[in-house]
């Protein structure tokens, strides 16, 4: 078996070493961490970074979009403020199926999304359809 000149040898380690410290200290988009994320230690305010559609495409966000903010409280409660609307109502989070259920104050009906990413400054969220939401913390 031949062995690789000493050069080679000394580039090979810093290449293995390069590989090991960037998957190490890669990007934290697809992490899930405990829902104390989604509200910190009483609550936490989310703007929207960016939205894509289904196939992964940047969506152009409106004023109204752009200035959105979400607000999710520990005891299970939330608010959507934008200079169209406020929403407000209850939230859950089954930390098996990584999906968060929002209800409406006084609806009936709830809506569900996927968390693809929750971790202290960074949330994204993923709908039925496959757009996503990223939110980061204000």
């Amino acid at each position: 078996m031949k062995t690789m000149p000493t050069p080679f040898r000394y580039l090979a380690s810093l290449l293995m070493l390069l590989v090991l410290f960037t998957s190490a200290c890669g990007s934290k988009e697809g992490k899930v961490e405990g829902v104390n994320m989604l509200y910190g230690t009483e609550s936490k305010v989310w703007k929207t970074d960016k939205q894509l559609d289904a196939a992964g495409d940047k969506v152009k966000q409106t004023d109204a979009q752009e200035d959105e903010r979400y607000t999710f409280f520990a005891n299970g409660q939330y608010t959507m403020t934008s200079l169209s609307q406020n929403v407000s109502g209850t939230y859950a989070f089954d930390a098996a199926t990584k999906k968060l259920t929002f209800t409406p104050a006084g609806g009936t009906q709830s809506m569900a999304a996927d968390v693809v990413t929750m971790t202290e400054d960074k949330l994204t969220l993923r709908g039925a359809s496959g757009a996503e939401i990223r939110l980061e913390k204000e």
